[in-house]
Protein backbone atom coordinates (compact mmCIF):
# COMPACT_ATOMS: atom_id res chain seq x y z
CA UNK A 1 0.00 0.00 0.00
CA UNK A 2 1.60 3.27 -1.10
CA UNK A 3 2.00 5.81 1.60
CA UNK A 4 0.10 7.98 0.41
CA UNK A 5 -3.03 5.92 1.06
CA UNK A 6 -2.27 5.37 3.98
CA UNK A 7 -1.71 9.14 5.37
CA UNK A 8 -5.29 9.37 4.15
CA UNK A 9 -6.48 6.20 6.36
CA UNK A 10 -4.78 7.93 9.27
CA UNK A 11 -6.24 11.18 8.79
CA UNK A 12 -9.98 9.59 8.57
CA UNK A 13 -9.38 7.17 11.61
CA UNK A 14 -8.27 10.86 13.96
CA UNK A 15 -11.13 12.57 12.10
CA UNK A 16 -13.15 9.79 13.68
CA UNK A 17 -11.48 9.83 17.02
CA UNK A 18 -11.91 13.59 17.80
CA UNK A 19 -15.27 13.15 16.51
CA UNK A 20 -16.05 10.91 19.45
CA UNK A 21 -13.32 12.85 22.01
CA UNK A 22 -15.37 15.94 21.54
CA UNK A 23 -19.18 14.76 21.38
CA UNK A 24 -18.14 12.66 24.78
CA UNK A 25 -16.72 15.50 26.61
CA UNK A 26 -19.52 17.97 25.18
CA UNK A 27 -22.65 15.63 25.79
CA UNK A 28 -24.46 14.61 29.16
CA UNK A 29 -26.51 11.41 27.97
CA UNK A 30 -25.12 8.24 28.82
CA UNK A 31 -26.08 6.39 25.32
CA UNK A 32 -24.49 9.43 23.07
CA UNK A 33 -21.30 8.88 25.65
CA UNK A 34 -21.31 5.37 24.92
CA UNK A 35 -21.58 5.68 21.29
CA UNK A 36 -18.94 8.42 21.17
CA UNK A 37 -17.03 5.77 22.74
CA UNK A 38 -17.86 3.42 20.40
CA UNK A 39 -16.75 5.82 17.24
CA UNK A 40 -13.65 6.20 19.32
CA UNK A 41 -12.67 2.52 19.14
CA UNK A 42 -13.65 2.53 15.52
CA UNK A 43 -11.06 5.36 14.43
CA UNK A 44 -8.29 2.99 16.34
CA UNK A 45 -9.61 0.00 14.72
CA UNK A 46 -9.27 1.52 11.20
CA UNK A 47 -5.51 3.35 12.31
CA UNK A 48 -4.56 -0.09 13.01
CA UNK A 49 -5.62 -1.93 10.13
CA UNK A 50 -3.85 0.86 7.95
CA UNK A 51 -0.56 0.68 9.75
CA UNK A 52 -0.92 -3.41 9.03
CA UNK A 53 -1.32 -2.79 5.87
CA UNK A 54 1.61 -0.38 5.34
CA UNK A 55 4.21 -3.01 6.95
CA UNK A 56 2.49 -6.29 5.61
CA UNK A 57 2.13 -7.18 8.72
CA UNK A 58 -1.14 -9.19 9.72
CA UNK A 59 -0.99 -8.49 13.97
CA UNK A 60 -2.37 -5.50 13.48
CA UNK A 61 -5.35 -6.41 11.48
CA UNK A 62 -5.66 -9.41 14.67
CA UNK A 63 -5.52 -6.50 17.07
CA UNK A 64 -8.59 -4.29 15.71
CA UNK A 65 -10.66 -7.49 15.56
CA UNK A 66 -9.84 -7.98 18.93
CA UNK A 67 -10.60 -4.09 19.56
CA UNK A 68 -14.45 -4.61 17.48
CA UNK A 69 -15.04 -7.66 20.01
CA UNK A 70 -14.26 -5.90 23.19
CA UNK A 71 -16.51 -2.96 21.60
CA UNK A 72 -19.22 -5.37 20.92
CA UNK A 73 -18.94 -6.56 24.71
CA UNK A 74 -18.66 -2.79 26.22
CA UNK A 75 -21.58 -2.38 23.82
CA UNK A 76 -23.49 -4.74 25.62
CA UNK A 77 -22.48 -3.92 28.67
CA UNK A 78 -23.25 -0.20 28.81
CA UNK A 79 -27.38 -1.05 27.27
CA UNK A 80 -27.21 -3.17 30.44
CA UNK A 81 -26.23 -0.47 32.64
CA UNK A 82 -28.32 2.68 31.07
CA UNK A 83 -31.76 0.00 31.44
CA UNK A 84 -30.81 -0.12 34.65
CA UNK A 85 -29.85 3.05 35.58
CA UNK A 86 -32.85 4.44 33.74
CA UNK A 87 -35.85 2.71 35.68
CA UNK A 88 -34.25 3.78 38.83
CA UNK A 89 -33.95 7.64 38.04
CA UNK A 90 -36.18 8.21 34.97
CA UNK A 91 -33.01 10.05 33.37
CA UNK A 92 -30.04 9.44 31.32
CA UNK A 93 -28.37 12.94 32.46
CA UNK A 94 -25.31 12.19 33.98
CA UNK A 95 -25.23 14.77 36.32
CA UNK A 96 -27.99 12.50 38.18
CA UNK A 97 -25.57 9.57 38.88
CA UNK A 98 -22.71 11.38 41.29
CA UNK A 99 -23.40 8.91 43.65
CA UNK A 100 -20.79 6.40 41.64
CA UNK A 101 -18.04 8.86 41.71
CA UNK A 102 -15.33 7.76 43.95
CA UNK A 103 -15.47 9.73 47.96
CA UNK A 104 -13.94 12.76 48.40
CA UNK A 105 -14.53 14.74 44.68
CA UNK A 106 -16.60 17.53 44.34
CA UNK A 107 -20.04 17.32 43.13
CA UNK A 108 -21.38 18.99 40.29
CA UNK A 109 -24.48 21.44 40.69
CA UNK A 110 -27.65 19.03 39.18
CA UNK A 111 -30.10 20.72 37.81
CA UNK A 112 -34.01 20.26 39.30
CA UNK A 113 -36.33 17.11 38.26
CA UNK A 114 -39.74 16.44 38.44
CA UNK A 115 -40.15 13.96 41.12
CA UNK A 116 -40.09 10.06 40.01
CA UNK A 117 -43.31 8.16 41.01
CA UNK A 118 -42.30 5.65 43.10
CA UNK A 119 -45.33 3.27 42.36
CA UNK A 120 -45.32 1.83 39.08
CA UNK A 121 -48.50 2.63 36.98
CA UNK A 122 -50.04 0.03 34.62
CA UNK A 123 -49.41 -0.07 31.16
CA UNK A 124 -51.99 0.94 29.08
CA UNK A 125 -52.44 -1.72 26.24
CA UNK A 126 -53.70 -1.16 23.21
CA UNK A 127 -57.61 -2.56 22.63
CA UNK A 128 -56.84 -5.30 20.33
CA UNK A 129 -60.49 -7.53 18.57
CA UNK A 130 -60.58 -11.52 20.01
CA UNK A 131 -58.22 -13.97 17.86
CA UNK A 132 -60.18 -15.13 15.38
CA UNK A 133 -62.80 -12.57 14.42
CA UNK A 134 -62.29 -10.94 11.63
CA UNK A 135 -63.28 -7.23 11.55
CA UNK A 136 -65.78 -6.16 9.46
CA UNK A 137 -65.03 -4.69 5.90
CA UNK A 138 -67.21 -2.48 3.65
CA UNK A 139 -66.88 -3.71 0.16
CA UNK A 140 -66.26 -0.77 -2.71
CA UNK A 141 -67.23 -0.89 -6.22
CA UNK A 142 -64.51 -0.76 -8.70
CA UNK A 143 -65.35 1.35 -11.63
CA UNK A 144 -63.07 -0.06 -14.41
CA UNK A 145 -63.06 0.94 -18.03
Amino acid sequence: MPVEFVTDYLAIGGVLFAIGAAGFLARRNLITMFLCVELMLQGVALSLVAFSATWRNYHGQAFALFTVAVAAAEAGVALALVLLLFRQRRSLDVLWWQELREPGLPLAKVPEQEPVDEEPTEPQWPKLPPAGLEPVRKRETVDVG
